[in-house]
């Protein structure tokens, strides 16, 4: 029983270190520009690079979503029930990084916005 426990354990982790190579965490935008000192043009790049982002973070996703399935399918009907929760949970831990760094992101450049928005007032 606990050999067939760590071999579980042991090709969920092959597996994941397998997998994670299929699809790649996608790189945040840096460079975004200070909306206190930026032109028009490049608050503009700069809303292009989150929209970009956002794309690679949605496609990033789906292989994310396509591979835990695949793990799942994989694992077989009868696998136990705690091998399966922990491909789900990696899937979300992958999942919940991915989603809260662009948020984090897009938050920041936001706050640029704003930034920039509030000095054209000025102006």
């Amino acid at each position: 029983m606990i050999k067939t426990i760590v071999a579980g354990t042991l090709l969920a982790s092959l597996a994941v270190a397998t997998a994670s190579a299929d699809c790649t965490y996608p790189k945040a935008p840096t460079g975004l520009p200070d909306g206190a000192t930026a032109s028009q043009d490049q608050m503009v790049t700069g809303m292009k690079a989150i929209k970009d982002y956002n794309g690679l973070v949605t496609t990033y996703l789906s292989c994310l979503e396509a591979e835990m399935n695949s793990r799942i399918e994989a694992a077989g009907s009868d696998a136990p029930a705690d091998q399966i929760e922990q491909i789900k949970a990696i899937h979300n831990k992958r999942h919940n990084a991915a989603v809260e760094e662009l948020e984090s992101t897009a938050a920041q450049f936001n706050e640029q916005v704003k930034v920039f928005k509030a000095r054209g007032k000025k102006s």
